[in-house]
């Protein structure tokens, strides 16, 4: 027992001396690990060298030279300022043949060189803007591929609340808002909305997202929800998607989309309406007009309101000059006289969809200026264009309607929360613009 008593407390003694004499060694060697490990944490937090990209290449091993596309200037021009020879630029323009045809460069487009960096400044890559969005990347390796690319997009969410003195392209204008957006809303609204009644007072409501690029913005909008007051009343414009299709619909589910447009053009003005008695500033006399003139430029698409198949397409000299005739169910029929042209393929029997275009605004015929001469018939009988009604396509199905109920109501909140109102001066629904004359 006293052996026992004994062994336990030189065990114990021994513990005690152990601890004293490593103590001092365990502590270098904490010391060594901390100092190991801020060596450590200062390598790991060295600045890495960046790679800078330019059209996906890394451009440091380059000479980058950028121009614009000249007048009469083609890709043989440009290349052979950088002593590009003859036959390289044939090699290369077949191997483009089925990605970019290289005659389609046009003036005013960018382009980029990557150029090597020896004592001859070879050419290594060629990059040509087609738009805003796509580039074209020419190899000159041989076995290299020639694609085109795609620049990264972003986009901002906007909202613009605008009251209407004036039209609708002036009133983006003046809000700072891209106008080509007053485009989109003709578009979404063009079986609603009479765009050439548009009264003082009418105002537009709309959230939306507009793509940029490289910071600069795009005509490119995706209009969330909208409400157009025409008239004092409100007009909804709801997104959904329904059978994988998107459309817009009004605040009851009914589709925006209706069997026929209200106009057969986008940008225009009436100068004559639906008479049974109008003087006629060719004859000179009194006679029925059963028609409506939408005065436009010489050269503005002409679009057909609705489905159906070209019964006539023909020439009235003393009349209608060039005119389509669409059937497009056993009641209705429509006409577009004084045509300057037809569109390519317009022929009778063609079958055509809504919107599709089937000639240009002229003033053949009995015409004092460009216009077009639209009229529809209804069991044969002439009546007013601008007061026939069309019945909506498919609307919300009951099962996708509590689906729909929520998101309307969730957009219709955002729209009515605050926004700023731009008050204008009154004029024309939408002004013609050069880039669509």
């Amino acid at each position: 027992m006293k052996k026992t008593k004994w062994i336990w407390i030189w065990a114990a003694i021994g513990l005690v001396l152990g601890i004293i004499i490593f103590w001092p060694s365990n502590r270098g060697n904490k010391e060594a690990i901390l100092e190991a490990s801020a060596v450590e944490e200062v390598i790991d937090t060295t600045e890495q060298q960046q790679i800078h990209y330019k059209y996906g290449i890394p451009d440091e091993n380059f000479i980058i030279e950028e121009g614009t596309v000249g007048k009469n200037e083609n890709l043989s021009l440009i290349l052979s300022k950088y002593k590009v020879s003859p036959a390289k630029i044939h090699e290369i323009s077949q191997r483009c043949k089925d990605i970019f045809d290289v005659r389609s460069i046009r003036r005013g487009q960018n382009y980029t060189l990557f150029l090597a960096q020896d004592s001859l400044h070879t050419p290594e890559f060629f990059i040509y803007e087609k738009n805003a969005l796509e580039y074209v990347v020419i190899d000159f390796k041989e076995t290299a591929d020639i694609y085109v690319g795609k620049k990264d997009i972003t986009t901002k969410e906007k909202m613009a609340n605008i009251i209407i003195n004036s039209n609708l392209w002036n009133a983006m204008v003046d809000a700072q808002t891209d106008p080509m957006l007053a485009v989109t809303l003709s578009d979404i609204y063009a079986w609603s909305i009479d765009f050439y009644g548009i009264a003082k007072g009418d105002s537009v409501r709309v959230l939306y997202e507009q793509s940029y690029v490289e910071d600069k913005p795009l005509q490119d909008f995706n209009v969330k929800a909208a409400i157009f007051t025409n008239s004092s009343q409100d007009f909804y414009a709801i997104p959904f998607e329904q059978n994988e299709k998107l459309a817009y619909f009004d605040e009851d589910g009914n589709s925006l989309q209706k069997t026929f447009l209200k106009a057969p053009l986008k940008y225009s003005r009436i100068s004559s309406g639906f008479s049974n008695n109008r003087f006629h500033p060719v004859l000179k006399r009194y006679r029925a007009h059963h028609g409506v003139d939408y005065a436009a430029p010489t050269g503005t698409e002409v679009h057909t309101i609705g489905d159906g198949v070209v019964v006539k397409k023909a020439y009235q000299a003393n009349g209608g000059g060039n005119y389509v005739t669409i059937k497009h169910n056993s009641v209705y029929t429509t006409t577009y006289m004084h045509l300057s042209k037809f569109a390519k393929g317009i022929q009778p029997g063609k079958r055509v969809k809504q919107g599709d275009v089937i000639g240009y605004v002229g003033s053949t015929g009995l015409a004092t200026g460009p216009h077009l001469d639209f009229r529809v018939y209804k069991n044969g009988t002439p009546i007013n264009p601008l007061k026939m009604s069309s019945p909506p396509k498919e609307p919300i199905s009951p099962e996708n309607m509590p689906r729909f109920i929520q998101m309307r109501d969730s957009l219709v909140k955002l729209l009515k929360n605050n926004l700023n109102v731009l008050t204008i001066d009154k004029n024309h629904p939408i002004r013609n613009h050069k880039s669509r004359d």
